[in-house]
């Protein structure tokens, strides 16, 4: 894994410095030796985007479902445990109160050094790692995502679950199950994009535009997109492991058809290997146990799965969020921080620090840093799915005030136990659809 990824250059930032320097100066013919010089990295760039993939990695990581099962280990597709339906609503609760709870501890403190984080902390007089909301985030009245302020993320401010896009397409993959049913296909999964998503960020950003412009969605993915093993689609596991309790191999079907939208490779094998963890999730007294069952879905010798083996592997060694960070950080060193693999490996020390102690799990991760508002919900799922809602301290759901807020189109608001029926009653179409196979 390592010297895989150069440390990247600020080019840009050191080119736009210096035409503006020249700019002050009133250096003439200036504008024609920018145009000529974006022209060239336009080219330069295209070269880049043409050399040949590396055969090797091609094989061991295919994109086409069938390739991809072809290369799973052995495994669990339908787990035989009988969930009563009040088993699996408690343990539904757990799971969409814990990934709220997780997005909602990361969200004002995404992307934060570590050290930043502690320093915070201390300032305002918050524990570190954190076992509460934040009593104070910086920048309080600006918005993220348009809609809910900063503020409401703190403890104080909050009414109802605010908004993030770890939450939105939580809610987006309920509504493109109600409209297009368990047989899902890239194309049905496009349409709903196009019915509900105002907007996007990375991978998604381009796949909406390409979507926009016409461009088929199997082929949404493929152009201008370089973010397309990031951790975008990982965040849209949950919906699907939601409404296949038991069931790895749908739940990481339903991702794959969901994930193709935008990613490739190591961002799909990210998108099926956590829902059918939380799939599992909801059948397994422990969340490691999860984390293990979903290595069963995607390519046993893939990038991705090769990270999560290390992961548990070093788990032992892994005792707190520093020598998380420390570890990926010597590890994965120039990876995006928002890679799906080096935050895939956050996730499982969080998970295996914590155990069943939801505080821990989230506070852990949040405080390893990194995309630590998609790993601490991720991470809030699996380990919700396996406690139930009374594995959760109320004081991480209490100010929920049961909804949650949205920035998808026609739906400003959803009540959270009206969540619970509608991800319920999806779950009884896909057993159905599971059980006639």
């Amino acid at each position: 894994m390592r010297n895989l990824y150069p440390e990247p250059v600020s080019w840009d930032l050191m080119f736009n410095a210096w035409v503006q320097n020249r700019a002050e100066l009133g250096v003439v013919g200036l504008d024609q030796e920018v145009d000529d010089i974006r022209a060239e990295l336009q080219t330069l760039l295209e070269r880049v985007q043409q050399l040949p993939v590396d055969p090797e990695f091609a094989a061991r990581e295919p994109n086409d479902l069938a390739a991809i099962r072809a290369l799973r280990p052995a495994g669990r597709r339908v787990i035989d445990v009988k969930l009563s339906e009040a088993e699996y609503r408690d343990r539904l609760e757990g799971a969409l109160l814990g990934r709220c709870a997780g997005c909602t501890l990361g969200s004002p403190v995404e992307l934060f050094p570590v050290d930043k984080m502690q320093q915070w902390a201390e300032y305002i007089g918050d524990v570190f790692p954190p076992v509460d909301y934040w009593s104070q985030v910086e920048r309080p009245n600006e918005l993220k995502y348009q809609m809910s302020s900063r503020s409401h993320f703190s403890r104080g401010g909050m009414d109802g679950v605010p908004t993030d896009d770890d939450i939105i397409f939580t809610l987006l993959g309920l509504l493109t199950l109600e409209d297009h049913g368990p047989d899902l296909s890239v194309e049905k999964v496009g349409q709903a994009w196009l019915d509900y998503l105002p907007y996007a960020e990375t991978a998604e950003k381009v796949a909406l535009r390409n979507l926009k412009n016409g461009v088929p969605a199997n082929l949404a993915a493929t152009i201008d997109n370089p973010y397309d093993q990031l951790i975008g689609a990982d965040i849209r596991s949950d919906p699907w492991g939601y409404v296949s309790p038991g069931l790895p191999e749908k739940a990481a079907e339903l991702a794959y058809h969901d994930s193709y939208l935008s990613h490739r490779r190591n961002g799909i094998y990210g998108a099926m290997y956590f829902s059918a963890a939380i799939a599992a999730a909801f059948t397994v007294d422990h969340p490691m146990d999860a984390l293990q069952i979903g290595l069963e879905e995607i390519p046993a010798d893939s990038r991705f799965a090769e990270a999560v083996r290390w992961s548990m592997e070093i788990a032992p060694s892994i005792t707190n969020y520093r020598d998380a960070h420390d570890a990926i950080g010597e590890y994965f060193n120039g990876m995006h921080r928002v890679h799906a693999i080096n935050n895939a490996a956050l996730t499982v020390w969080g998970i295996n620090i914590g155990g069943r102690d939801f505080t821990r799990v989230i506070g852990e991760i949040v405080a390893m840093g990194y995309d630590n508002d998609c790993t601490a919900a991720t991470a809030g799922s699996i380990v919700g799915a396996v406690v139930g809602r009374s594995g959760i301290p109320e004081h991480w759901w209490k100010n929920f005030n049961n909804k949650v807020h949205s920035y998808l189109n026609g739906h400003r608001e959803f009540a959270i136990d009206d969540l619970i029926n509608r991800f319920s009653r999806q779950a009884e179409i896909v057993r159905g659809v599971v059980t006639s196979d």
